[in-house]
């Protein structure tokens, strides 16, 4: 009866952490192409973290647009606000909205903490992860995963919490040989940089890679453990900016996903992002990801009560941009990221 009740107990471990790509193929539109979804990473959430994945939609319930330059919202803004005529908000201000808490969010209430993902590492409720594909030259496609979370905790340094931020854009981006329909490469956006892996260093569950978002900050790293980024896209063994990994809850992002395809009809030189179109592969709204504003508010002045300076250094800063400001239209797998892009072969020593 023991080993019986053993059996029974492995049983459900394997089924709550293998999360299946079959589910997959019944969830998401018959367009996208299946080898995105095949191989879409796994993320792990830390095991203290606080500030758990969030519905996009959810960001604009709780916020309205401000300028970047005062207190006063942005004049003749749509109302409600929503997904479909977010991006109305350009003709109004450009990258200088912010879309400001409606109440205080540096005391994080409780619509900061996001959606735990449940047993199949799904977000009930939620739609936290916008999937882009694009489509480079009929032999390349670079599939973007961003996941959002409704509020960055930032980095402690000599016990002063720095960095703090409403809104939070990260994301991973793999890149497939389409006649292959095989990954060849990722990049893990880290802070303003990140690391790049070819795509057989990785971690795996089945054929899906594993990554592991950061505690409160939610950079993207290969591993687990402490994770420097004093130095963007340098790590040192030892430094002052450290961020944690670990295997708390799984997620799996696009499970609960909008899809897009993006193009850039009017590029005018390599690289060029600055007038992508993108098209949903189902009824998913559109029009959001051309907002040039940011999802959080503007960095509190230092005449603020609630804003903290340490050698020059806030607590509160700004929120961030959305997807379209994430070099989409990349050439190296690193973007300009990075002054040189460096493909890693092998996970940092001492990784398991």
């Amino acid at each position: 009866m023991l080993r019986f009740l053993v059996l029974v107990v492995a049983s459900l471990c394997i089924c709550l952490y293998a999360l299946p790509v079959e589910s997959l193929k019944r969830q998401t539109p018959s367009a996208v192409p299946q080898y995105v979804l095949d191989y879409a990473p796994l993320v792990w959430l830390d095991l203290e973290e606080q500030f758990f994945p969030s519905d996009i939609a959810n960001q604009l319930l709780n916020t309205h647009p401000q300028s970047s330059s005062s207190s006063d919202d942005v004049g003749a803004a749509p109302n409600p606000l929503n997904l479909e005529n977010l991006d109305q908000l350009n003709r109004l201000g450009d990258d200088n909205v912010y879309l400001t808490a409606n109440d205080d969010w540096t005391q994080t209430p409780e619509w900061t903490r996001g959606v735990r993902p449940d047993g199949s590492g799904k977000t009930s409720g939620a739609v936290t992860c916008a999937m882009l594909t694009h489509n480079k030259d009929n032999t390349t496609l670079d599939a973007f995963y961003f996941y959002f979370f409704a509020y960055n905790q930032g980095n402690t340094v000599l016990d002063q919490e720095l960095g703090d931020h409403l809104g939070d854009w990260e994301h991973v981006m793999v890149r497939f040989d389409i006649s292959t329909g095989t990954p060849q490469a990722v990049w893990l956006a880290q802070h303003s940089a990140g690391n790049a892996f070819e795509y057989a260093a990785l971690e795996k569950q089945g054929d899906r890679a594993v990554v592991y978002s950061a505690r409160g900050s939610h950079a993207t790293y290969a591993t687990s453990g402490s994770h420097d980024h004093t130095i963007p896209g340098l790590p040192l063994e030892f430094g002052f900016l450290q961020d944690y990994t670990g295997q708390g809850t799984l997620w799996d992002p696009v499970q609960s996903a909008y899809f897009y395809s993006v193009s850039f009809p009017e590029v005018t030189a390599p690289g060029d992002a600055s007038n992508p179109s993108f098209t949903a592969y189902d009824d998913s709204p559109t029009n959001w990801l051309y907002f040039l504003g940011h999802w959080g508010n503007a960095q509190l002045s230092d005449d603020d009560t609630r804003q903290q300076d340490f050698f020059g250094q806030k607590k509160y800063t700004g929120g961030p941009t959305g997807p379209r400001d994430k070099q989409i239209n990349r050439d190296s797998v690193c973007g300009e990221f990075l002054p040189v892009c460096v493909v890693n072969i092998l996970l940092p020593p001492g990784s398991k």
